[in-house]
């Protein structure tokens, strides 16, 4: 993606949340090194997968005058919410007891250790609820496993500035990287 835009004359920038480590990480962190990114930006599109999909829609309410547009990659919009299937009672319980729990990190490929308080912390936040005016642009695997495709309907349905496609692909959407492009290219009005 990094390249396909760098070819229509647009850098992407890929902030590091894991800054200063990924153990501490919190939503609320996330939102604040966010807002230093958005520092002196006029107008930024957002793009984000899973959980950084639930940041964008977060970022888009706080940050709306600064945020002009928004891709949406399996968005985990239905994150911390009691019952939500990644993180049943049990887990959670668990996780209290000991602080931290190993969590798959997809850009390290291998565990690392989370702080309870990532939890907890999301807990003050409610993306599935969050209203934003940008159009936004989802995308959406039908066969996710990490994130329902059905919370993600459930949210752009009400939503008359959000345009949902739904994939015939897994929460990685690698299969449907070109067809991603080819709608995100005149969404985004980068032309050829």
């Amino acid at each position: 993606m990094s390249q396909r835009l760098a070819e229509r004359g647009v850098t992407l920038t890929c902030p590091d949340f894991n800054r200063p480590d990924f153990t501490s990480l919190t939503i609320t962190r996330m939102l604040e090194q966010l807002e230093q990114e958005l520092a002196g930006v006029e107008q930024a599109t957002l793009i984000g997968s899973s959980l950084g999909g639930m940041l964008a829609v977060l970022a888009a309410s706080r940050f709306s005058k600064q945020i002009e547009k928004l891709v949406l990659l399996a968005p985990a919009v239905m994150f911390a919410k009691e019952g939500h299937h990644l993180l049943p009672p049990d887990r959670v319980a668990e996780w209290r007891r000991r602080g931290a729990l190993p969590f798959f990190h997809y850009a390290y490929g291998e565990e690392r250790l989370l702080n309870v308080e990532f939890y907890e912390d999301s807990l003050n936040y409610h993306p599935f609820e969050t209203r934003f005016r940008q159009s936004a642009l989802i995308f959406q695997g039908a066969l996710d496993q990490a994130v329902d495709p059905r919370s993600v309907e459930l949210f752009a349905r009400d939503r008359p500035n959000v345009t949902l496609r739904m994939l015939d692909d897994d929460h990685q959407l690698v299969k449907s990287l070109s067809q991603m492009w080819n709608e995100m290219e005149p969404f985004l009005a980068l032309g050829a």
